[in-house]
């Protein structure tokens, strides 16, 4: 079957993204061929893009879409043909079709639609492992989130706040400040503006915390170490201001014997039948209102360059997602 992806045959920046023809083979055993409706945008797309995260080119970037079952492959019986799925995880999603492993298919409930879908699976998943899996969140315990008015940011301020934590958060201006009190942030703090190291003393009445929730990385990484109490633990999750300097290890000690995590979703979803059962825990709290997913922005997926530029360029709050074409033209 030939159709059109974004392809990128060389890392760099957004304009290394391609709408190219390509060939979509039919499933083999155990895949199933999905045709997609929508696509969600995530910072991680853009370390593959850079070659931050390396991987063999050329490559279809995207790690998340929704779409309908358009193939089955041989011994597939968890999915029929015209069965609407979702998926999260893997390279692959700006495309207007791809086969992937049925395994790593998510079933969509009837009352949630595709944007939405595309728009909630990982980053929700991210929000739900980090806040139950990675550290449990406790009621009443303060955390910080940075990225806070973010698409994962924003479902952690949710998620954290129904759980009854008091939130503080990062963002880069007044405008993202709202957004994320909004969305359950108790303390937003706008760096550049405010030392956020001396705001959560403030806020803890010199107690500080127990966990720091960062997707920042090199911008905020050495500082948020200092907003730990002794055994805090410092939760690496991305780093969409660059990746994080060499630690000289001993540093964790000197600072109160701090532990430090770089936790991966895919390593919390192992086990039969655990992708389906996390996703239906995180279609619950959609249903439930814990949280509330608000596609602030949608580009048709041809655009994907625009789209990488915006969101680098921090233009960009919420979830965002890709219209994907039915044709080229």
């Amino acid at each position: 079957m030939e159709l059109s992806a974004i392809r990128v045959h060389r890392t760099g920046g957004p304009e290394v993204m391609i709408w190219e023809k390509v060939h979509v083979p039919s499933p083999g055993p155990g895949e199933v061929r999905v045709r997609h409706t929508a696509v969600g945008l995530n910072f991680l797309d853009t370390y593959f893009r850079s070659g931050l995260y390396p991987t063999p080119l050329p490559f279809v970037p995207g790690a998340e879409a929704a779409g309908v079952v358009d193939e089955l492959g041989e011994g597939v019986t968890t999915f029929r043909k015209g069965e609407r799925v979702v998926y999260a995880g893997s390279t692959g999603s700006y495309a207007q079709a791809r086969v992937i492993a049925a395994e790593n298919l998510v079933r969509m409930p009837d009352d949630v639609d595709d944007r939405t879908a595309a728009a909630v699976l990982l980053q929700g998943l991210t929000a739900r492992f980090l806040i139950k899996d990675v550290y449990p969140v406790k009621s009443g315990e303060f955390i910080l989130v940075h990225a806070a008015a973010g698409g994962v940011g924003t479902l952690l301020c949710q998620w954290a706040s129904a759980l009854g934590a008091q939130v503080i958060g990062t963002v880069s201006s007044d405008e993202k400040a709202k957004i994320a009190a909004s969305n359950g942030c108790l303390y937003p703090i706008v760096h550049g503006r405010e030392d956020f190291v001396a705001r959560v003393a403030e806020i803890t009445g010199g107690k500080k915390l127990k966990v720091v929730y960062d997707s920042t990385g090199r911008d905020t990484f050495s500082r948020s170490l200092d907003c730990l109490m002794p055994m805090g633990l410092m939760v690496v999750f991305g780093q969409s201001s660059g990746p994080i300097d060499p630690l000289e290890i001993n540093l964790l000690g000197r600072k109160g014997s701090l532990v430090l995590t770089r936790p991966m979703l895919p390593d919390f979803m192992r086990g039969a039948g655990r992708l389906q059962q996390t996703a239906d825990e995180l279609f619950e709290a959609l249903r439930r209102g814990i949280l509330r997913v608000v596609v602030n922005k949608t580009y048709d997926l041809r655009e994907a360059a625009t789209a990488h530029r915006d969101l680098e360029e921090r233009r960009t709050t919420g979830s965002i997602v890709f219209d994907v074409p039915a044709t080229d033209v």
